[in-house]
């Protein structure tokens, strides 16, 4: 009785299913489909229009290069312009010492990158990962740093520079920007994200601190360093404001004060400095690419632990 019973629900439940169900089933998943797929094409389009807006003023940049200075400002903007002036590119080595500028720049991002990172990396291992009394206290204190904007402290910071005799020279940059508040978070944020069992376990191998730093956690944190070399470079690539204080000699100047030698008294020739923005963005823009991947990876794998 119990078998016959089951048998019949194993034959109902193999039955075919009602052909006047499936016609509502299969209009609901085609309109979900259809849903997906229109939200899909909406938030392409609504990225696309956002990367546009943020390329505009780079694309006006490179237009306005190649144009007279006549043609740089008119309104309306001329998209395409009327004739090409591709000489500005070749004039600009000879109409001021180009080459002596982007040199300078390199110099200083290379020299003040390098040890942003040595100095933020190794005081960022004192703050993860080593226990001494008032360390967090210290840590919040040297943090707080980075509310206070460099306006406030800028006067006091020339005068020092000045006292020392170290005006109108690249190591008052060098010392100003060697040490970051910010570096030092950044590292240390990632440093938490790597097991305290790894230092101790080295510690009982006899690996001293500066060998747990130098030859485990650095190895294990080049996303993180690469991160910061990529906005510590960038960031003093653009400086403008501390070699506008401190370098006086044009020889020294970077390459955004060279970009003053095309400003005049009464007027200013707006294609050599859109030529010269697009010349001074080629080095950070490779720069970038050969360092996004472990930027990207760097920024979404820096927790905010601790």
């Amino acid at each position: 009785m119990n078998t016959t019973v089951l048998r019949n629900d194993s034959k109902d439940s193999s039955a075919p299913a009602d052909p006047a169900l499936e016609g509502p089933v299969v209009e609901h998943r085609a309109r979900g489909g259809a849903v997906a797929v229109t939200g899909q094409i909406a938030l392409y389009v609504l990225l696309a229009v956002v990367a546009l807006a943020v390329l505009l003023p780079f694309i006006w940049m490179l237009i306005s290069s190649v144009k007279d200075d006549r043609d740089v400002f008119t309104v309306p903007i001329q998209w395409i312009p009327e004739s090409v002036k591709w000489s500005n590119f070749s004039s600009i080595w000879t109409r001021v010492p180009f080459a002596a500028y982007l040199g300078n720049s390199f110099f200083l991002s290379v020299l003040i990158t390098f040890l942003q990172v040595l100095t933020g990396s190794f005081a960022a291992y004192g703050f993860a990962k080593m226990r001494f009394p008032g360390r967090d206290l210290l840590f919040t204190g040297y943090i707080a740093t980075i509310a206070v904007p460099w306006q406030a402290y800028m006067v006091p910071q020339y005068v020092i520079m000045q006292k020392l005799g170290l005006v109108n020279s690249y190591t008052s940059l060098i010392l100003l920007q060697a040490f970051g508040a910010f570096g030092v978070f950044l590292m240390r944020q990632f440093y938490l994200t790597i097991p305290d069992e790894i230092s101790e376990a080295a510690r009982l191998d006899g690996l001293t601190e500066y060998g747990i730093w130098a030859r485990i956690v650095l190895p294990l944190s080049k996303p993180a360093l690469a991160s910061l070399a990529l906005l510590t470079f960038v960031n003093t690539w653009n400086d403008y404001m501390g070699p506008f204080i401190y370098l006086t000699d044009n020889r020294l100047w970077t390459v955004q004060l060279g970009l003053r030698a095309f400003v005049g008294q009464y007027d200013a020739e707006s294609a050599m400095i859109m030529t010269g923005s697009v010349l001074s963005v080629v080095p950070v823009l490779a720069v970038f690419l050969l360092g996004q991947r472990y930027f990207v990876q760097g920024i979404a794998t820096t927790g905010v632990k601790g």
